[in-house]
């Protein structure tokens, strides 16, 4: 990397760290094991909601939004604003009941609608959605890391990954959810001081002041927002991305143990929502940013003639998009932006993978445990709390492994799809709890939820032969949700309580 020393590079990491540590070491004094779950209620809602930025977007947004405009141009902001829509809802639909019902685990809620099979399906396909999620995330990230800083040390990619899991497990084995709000407040400071930092040096480099650069962005081929003309086969679809980022923000978020984990350690439903419409307002204006730095860097990089990088793909030469910031930033631009790119690198990959392995240690012991029903002492829980910790940060550690050993972008982002697919049952399940005053047939919905994901994939497989064409995009997760809602009306019964007297019961 151009200017800065290998050793420096360590240092620099190593100071960021320390820094995480030491928030770690002042957030986890005598933490229990409520305090690791949900912060015993008493986070900052302001905090939540700027932490919960960088928690969002993630190391595969740091990596792959800028590189995406080459192709999209800014088309994903039509998903963003749907995004805006899902946050209002969850605010004033989700939250309210989480609160009220005083959930540690968010799934609890389908135990008391509906019975045990659906509360342990629902937590079953949390469990597997985030584990793939979140390792895809940390994967593509060590790839970086990888590449540009420990090869120059001789350092295989399992210690790679070792390091990486092993930091992480560090600061949050005994804060939980309490020392996660902080660090995803350093984190999400971190990764927008890195796109800034960046916009500035790119412009700089061009010869462009801060207004230039966003006319020249504006002006630019890739600055195009809106498509209504292309129809429905086209993926950049308005009504396709807008409703499928208001569905994929109600799934991903609202029926996510790990991101509503941090809106239940507000201190009342009142934060909870504050936190969550700032936080919806905030991070239009992050995507912006990282959309209209991904414009940069490509008229830099014509300007300069650089083309895009490449990687080898089952044998077949292509372009990695993902890799264009990198490169540019750790190989051609001022040695600033480097530094900066690096720290933001790390802060994305670890302001979703701590706050996972939280979410994941979270909702095994709760949902899976019984520690909300258990009569054991504090001291045993934590002992119990500890060892899923250490089990789930191995159970990572080998599915990045996995994903490395494939070594084919089109399995890994498949792998990755299908994760996503597991939310569609949830979205379903809460639906039909939710709008319909009936029952089901509890035993039947494991095999309900294992049908429509199957069903989905096939539809998606072969959309063109059967429906003429038609490509699905984020919609596709609507389309999930609905074949478990049919499915859920097949097997529904009347109850002996009805949906309002349970409602009236839990005083919603």
């Amino acid at each position: 990397m151009q200017g800065i020393s290998t050793g420096a590079i360590f240092f620099i990491i190593g100071i960021y760290f320390l820094f995480l540590i030491l928030i770690s070491y002042f957030t986890s004094g005598n933490s229990k094991n409520e305090d690791f779950f949900i912060g015993g209620r008493k986070s900052p809602w302001f905090v939540v909601a700027f932490g919960m930025i960088g928690a969002t977007l993630s190391g595969v947004t740091f990596i792959s939004v800028p590189g995406w405009v080459t192709d999209s141009q800014f088309s994903y902001l039509q998903t963003v604003f749907g995004y805006l829509l899902g946050y209002i809802v969850i605010a004033f639909v989700l939250m309210p009941m989480y609160y009220r019902l005083r959930l540690t685990s968010i799934y609890t809620y389908l135990e008391q609608r509906f019975g045990t099979r659906s509360y342990k399906t629902g937590a079953a396909y949390f469990l597997l959605s985030r584990t793939i999620g979140a390792s895809f995330r940390l994967y593509l990230v060590v790839i970086v890391l990888q590449t540009f800083v420990m090869n120059q040390f001789g350092i295989p990619f399992a210690g790679t990954i070792l390091i990486t899991i092993g930091l992480i497990w560090i600061y949050t084995y005994r804060g939980g959810i309490r020392t996660i709000i902080w660090t995803d407040t350093l984190q999400t400071a971190s990764m927008l001081i890195a796109v800034c930092t960046t916009i500035y040096f790119v412009g700089d480099a061009m010869g462009w002041s801060f207004s230039e650069i966003f006319e020249q962005v504006g002006g630019s081929e890739y600055s195009k927002v809106w498509f209504f003309e292309g129809g429905w086969s086209d993926p950049r679809n308005f009504f396709k991305q807008f409703f499928g980022g208001m569905f994929i923000t109600i799934v991903m978020t609202g029926l996510d143990q790990d991101m509503m984990q941090k809106n239940l350690s507000c201190r009342n439903i009142g934060d909870a929502q504050k936190n969550m419409l700032s936080f919806s307002v905030i991070l239009i204006f992050a995507n912006i940013l990282f959309l209209s730095l991904g414009a940069l860097l490509y008229l830099y990089a014509s300007q300069n003639g650089i083309e895009v990088p490449t990687r080898m793909v089952s044998g077949v030469e292509k372009e990695a998009t993902d890799l264009m910031y990198p490169t540019l930033a750790l190989q051609h631009l001022h040695p600033v932006v480097g530094v900066s790119f690096l720290i933001g690198l790390i802060a994305a990959a670890y302001s979703s993978a701590d706050s996972a392995l939280t979410a994941l240690t979270t909702s095994f012991c709760i949902d899976f445990l019984g520690f909300d029903k258990s009569d054991a002492s504090e001291e045993s829980k934590k002992k119990k709390r500890l060892l899923v910790h250490i089990g789930i940060s191995i159970l990572l550690f080998w599915v990045i492994m996995l994903f490395y050993y494939i070594n084919d972008d089109a399995v890994i982002n498949s792998l990755f799809t299908m994760a996503g697919y597991t939310y569609g049952p949830l979205l379903g399940l809460y639906a039909f709890g939710f709008f319909i005053n009936k029952g089901v047939n509890d035993q039947l919905i494991p095999a309900i939820c294992i049908a429509s994901p199957l069903i989905t994939f096939l539809l998606d497989t072969f959309s063109e032969e059967l429906l003429w064409g038609y490509k699905f995009s984020f919609e596709l997760l609507i389309v999930n949700g609905l074949l478990t809602f049919l499915g859920m009306l097949l097997i529904s019964k009347k109850t002996d309580h009805s949906f309002k007297h349970l409602l009236s019961r839990w005083h919603i």
